[in-house]
């Protein structure tokens, strides 16, 4: 009887040890690649709104992430808000985001960014989208942002929009310039779309719109007194883009927006930046942040040069003839994409 306790004991005290040497071999093992957690990084992202531009951004900056080395569901967590530009949706996501304690945050369009900006002072910002930093008073400088943001500007190379605009138009005398009085983004496209109309000889004038409800009267308005209207990177007009030019297509009006997304939409030309390129660079930015990098040195990223889209189904709609010289450089559209209203 007392072999038996005796023996009880000895296995009992045997599989404690067997399992004690087993717990501890599986601690000290590396963790297999893909399922690791202590090094996950968390990402949260802000978009102003859902339009064409700043669906094909996001799209990219999960790309870009994952070019970086962080993917959803091995190592990236993505915690994603959309304000559907409410101005107080987009303050409490703000706080939503930030209170989930993120590794990096990224604010997509300038009301976005300026809702996270406002939020935290401590957690790195990504920009992505937002066309004047400095005037926006995101960050101190382009060079040197100095504080917890730097990122991505959409800034479009106006001039040469318009100059292109001239060259499609060349009998063009008076240039709309459609915008929402609400983006500070706007603005300060306005004011150079402005000075390079009157280079060029072109009368610009200048039509604010509230919000989206203005937009069809506004059109029907410039389209009695303009030669063609100009958009720039306005995320109130992008998400009403097909209003505009449903009603603009009633006077025969060509519009030149500021994006590529634009004139996939009905725009007849622009000379603009890769909507899903900025984006892939802005989730590159992302993940060197969230890795460490700091943003208060590190330079907010600007592209140097454009590509010229032409939407040559929209040219023959207007009876416009898109110059050899033109299409010979430029990604030329043959179809308008249709957006469900």
């Amino acid at each position: 009887m007392k072999n038996k306790r005796l023996i009880a004991v000895i296995a009992l005290i045997l599989i404690y040890l067997t399992g004690t040497f087993i717990y501890e071999t599986i601690k000290d093992q590396p963790p297999v690649e893909g399922n690791r957690t202590d090094d996950k990084k968390v990402v949260g992202v802000l978009q102003f709104v859902s339009h064409p531009a700043l669906d094909e951004i996001y799209r990219g900056i999960k790309d870009g992430l994952k070019e970086s080395g962080l993917e959803e569901g091995r190592n990236l967590e993505i915690n994603f808000q959309n304000g559907q530009a409410d101005q107080s949706k987009l303050a409490t996501m703000s706080q939503q985001l930030v209170q989930n304690n993120p590794d990096v945050l990224v604010g997509i369009a300038t009301p976005a960014a300026q809702a996270i900006a406002n939020t935290t002072k401590d957690i790195p910002l990504v920009l992505g989208a937002v066309t004047d930093p400095v005037g926006a008073g995101l960050v101190q400088s382009l060079e040197a942002p100095g504080g917890n943001i730097t990122g991505v500007s959409d800034q479009p190379p106006v001039e040469a929009q318009i100059q292109l605009a001239t060259e499609l138009l060349p009998k063009a005398k008076t240039v709309g310039i459609l915008y929402a009085s609400s983006e500070d983004n706007s603005r300060y496209q306005v004011s150079q779309a402005e000075e390079a109309a009157k280079a060029k000889g072109l009368t610009p004038v200048k039509y604010a719109v509230p919000s989206t409800n203005e937009i069809a009267q506004t059109v029907q308005v410039m389209s009695q007194s303009v030669d063609f209207i100009y958009v720039p990177l306005d995320n109130t007009i992008a998400n009403a883009m097909q209003t505009v030019i449903k009603e603009a297509n009633k006077a025969d009006i060509p519009v030149i927006p500021s994006v590529d997304t634009m004139v996939e939409q009905g725009g007849l030309a622009t000379i603009g930046i890769n909507q899903y390129e900025l984006g892939v660079q802005t989730g590159k930015m992302a993940a060197a942040l969230a890795n460490g990098k700091e943003p208060a040195t590190t330079p907010v990223y600007v592209f140097d040069k454009g590509d010229i889209i032409v939407n040559e189904k929209q040219a023959e709609l207007l009876g416009i003839t898109i110059p050899e010289s033109i299409k010979q450089d430029a990604k030329v559209l043959t179809e308008i994409k249709e957006e469900e209203q």
